[in-house]
């Protein structure tokens, strides 16, 4: 082997161990810097002449807020998604919501993998936090959990699998559908693969120009479409989980962790309810459930609750809703969907953490128990911290948009909290919007979608050891 062969082997070496040493020194850092690059190459790319139809280049702002909003797989647009872009811009936007979809410390992770040609423990410990966030401070951390770090590697593999199998699956059934209701062979085959990809990505993006309205009443394709959502937004840790059972029914009870059962228990506690409620409030709106059958608005108030949890589409206007059901939307969509998921949200199990700890506290016992297991203190830190920073990023961005936009409330409220969870429904405020009006909820996308927790690590720097405490003094709370 030569002198510059070697020299060569060497500086690839150096820039893999480089690369490894500071994804692994900070895995919160490493993702947001990850995503933010993501960002800025798709916004490159979508402001390209080619990538619009009238092959001009796009404004800087709509670029930017398109890219963001592709890769957090949040689905709100500046722009006439099915017009404004070419064939190549569409395939640009599909590639980016696949990448979004899978998660940020995944994506690292993966990334990781590319460049370091193995899965080490490095590579385990950065995909490991986005199934845990605690991964992110040093300390012990609890190995009962739906994924281990010694499954991590199968965890990933169950990503690649499900999001193939799940977007073959919803495509199989969209592109007979599809061809039902008039579409061309090809519009056919391109709407179903688009549907079935944003669909399972959260994203919430329509490639037709009037949206679901042509599917309004074909319950067969709302039903997928809404199923669809629904497995990307309940986490791929569960999915894992419930393979896994699958495959070994014996061993269902060591297999179903505590996460798994509060994922799925809460997530579909909040979907009946989610049904129930926006169902009651809207069967005598004229412009919404009033003008269908008892059935079809039963129908449409459950697809609703799916979609505000992260999924973004909507079978009419949504700033039609009454005040009181665009309240509860809201609270749908800022709950989000499960950890390590396609879906947004603060999740429902940092909710049924919170849910948990008033129920200790209101029965006087210490700890937080569910399902015969016992939650730790540093479990409630966490999912509290969630909450506040999910609560001050929204106050603060609802309150610069309103001094913006002169909007009003409810509306301002609900696109922002729709642009922090990742949603994708909208009152239709992003359209016209002013350029910093623009600005401002694509970073509300931004950091809803790498999460407050990675947020927070990231720019804190969780990892720093503190070598004295504080004497220990007790506020007055309540």
């Amino acid at each position: 082997m030569s002198v510059t062969a070697v020299a060569a082997r060497r500086g690839r070496r150096g820039i893999r161990e480089s690369f490894s040493d500071f994804a692994s020194a900070s895995p919160s850092r490493f993702a947001l810097i990850v995503f933010a690059a993501l960002v800025l190459v798709w916004t490159g790319l979508l402001a390209l002449p080619i990538s619009s139809a009238a092959h001009t280049a796009t404004d800087f702002a709509d670029a930017l807020f398109t890219a963001i909003s592709v890769v957090c797989v949040t689905g709100l647009s500046t722009v006439d998604m099915t017009t404004h872009w070419s064939g190549f811009g569409e395939v640009v936007i599909y590639i980016g919501v696949q990448i979004g979809g899978i998660g940020v410390l995944t994506l690292a992770s993966t990334l990781g993998l590319i460049i370091s040609r193995h899965l080490g423990l490095r590579a385990r410990l950065i995909a490991a936090g986005d199934t845990n966030p605690l991964r992110s401070h040093k300390g012990p951390v609890s190995e009962s959990q739906a994924v281990r770090l010694g499954e991590v590697g199968g965890l990933l593999l169950t990503i690649a699998i499900s999001v193939v199998a799940i977007e073959l699956i919803a495509s199989a059934i969209f592109f007979p559908l599809l061809l039902a209701h008039g579409f061309t062979l090809g519009e056919s085959a391109r709407d179903a693969v688009y549907y079935s990809a944003m669909a399972f990505t959260n994203t919430g993006f329509t490639p037709n120009s009037n949206g679901l309205i042509p599917f309004a009443h074909d319950y067969v394709f709302l039903t997928t479409l809404a199923l669809t959502v629904m497995l990307g937004a309940i986490g791929f840790p569960v999915i894992y989980a419930l393979a896994r059972v699958i495959r070994t029914p014996s061993e269902r009870r060591r297999i179903v962790s505590l996460h798994v059962k509060l994922t799925v228990v809460a997530y579909l506690l909040l979907f009946v309810i989610g049904g129930i409620v926006l169902w009651s409030l809207e069967h005598d709106n004229t412009k919404t459930f009033a003008r269908l059958g008892t059935g079809d608005g039963i129908f449409q108030g459950f697809f609703l609750s799916a979609m505000a949890r992260s999924g973004g589409f909507a079978t009419f206007d949504v700033s039609h809703l009454h005040n009181s059901s665009l309240l509860v939307t809201d609270m749908l969509m800022f709950i989000g969907g499960g950890s390590a998921s396609t879906g947004g949200g603060i999740k429902v199990t940092t909710l049924a953490v919170l849910f948990l700890a008033a129920v200790a506290e209101a029965k006087g016992v210490e700890s937080m128990e569910a399902f015969h297991r016992r939650i730790p203190g540093d479990v409630l830190r966490v999912a509290v911290s969630v909450v506040l920073w999910g609560a001050t990023i929204v106050a603060v961005a609802t309150v610069t948009i309103l001094a913006i936009t002169h909007d009003s409330l409810d509306h301002a409220l609900f696109d922002v909290i729709s642009a922090f969870a990742t949603c994708g429904l909208s009152t239709g405020l992003t359209m016209g919007a002013p350029t910093p009006a623009v600005y401002v909820l694509a970073l509300t996308m931004f950091f809803g979608r790498i999460g407050s927790i990675t947020l927070a690590a990231a720019l804190a720097q969780s990892q720093q050891r503190r070598l004295y405490a504080h004497p220990e003094e007790r506020p007055i709370v309540g």
